[in-house]
């Protein structure tokens, strides 16, 4: 009788924790937890058994879940303390993913150098009238490095500038002397 008191004290207890907010999470995150220890103390000799890094990772997803009130009774084989450390480090880690200043570098070409940059754009200064092609064509010959037109251009799309102003007048200077008969259409 005994038994099934506390059995059905169990069921009460896991509904009201599934119908309490994050509930469901947290009964699947302690099963989980448990049933990964049960498979860690299985593998393990005599002694304290050896984590994997996917074991930490498996039981500090698992904290995450799973509140910590709860954590010394789903402990079997590990202290509290490893478990709320192996969390601990997740959210640090977490935070220097989201925030690190740390740069990611791409793999792969790093484009031009800057020096064949700089001559490009200079050419493109000089005379605004050349081509691409001309100037792909201009480099290759006089610094005998191999470019092709596509390169130049990619680099005059992100890098040049023209000079702001022209040698005309705007269009704006000449329609003015004819807006009244333009009016008048």
């Amino acid at each position: 009788m005994g038994l099934w008191f506390r059995l059905v004290a169990h069921l009460l207890v896991t509904l009201a924790r599934f119908a309490s907010p994050g509930g469901v999470r947290a009964v699947a995150a302690e099963s989980l937890a448990v049933k990964h220890q049960l498979l860690i103390m299985k593998r393990s000799q005599r002694r304290g058994p050896n984590l994997t890094a996917w074991d930490r990772l498996i039981l500090g997803f698992c904290t995450l879940l799973v509140s910590p009130r709860r954590l010394p009774r789903i402990a079997v084989i590990l202290k509290t303390s490893t478990l709320l450390r192996l969390h601990q480090t997740l959210v640090k880690r977490k935070y220097q993913f989201l925030y690190g200043t740390k740069q990611r570098r791409r793999s792969g070409p790093k484009g031009p150098a800057r020096e064949l940059i700089d001559a490009v754009v200079e050419m493109k200064l000089r005379n605004p009238h050349l081509g691409c092609r001309k100037i792909a064509e201009q480099i290759a010959s006089a610094f005998c490095i191999d470019i092709n037109k596509d390169v130049v251009r990619r680099i005059l799309i992100r890098y040049y500038r023209p000079a702001p102003g022209g040698n005309g007048p705007s269009w704006l200077a000449a329609i003015a002397p004819s807006k009244d008969r333009l009016w008048s259409v």
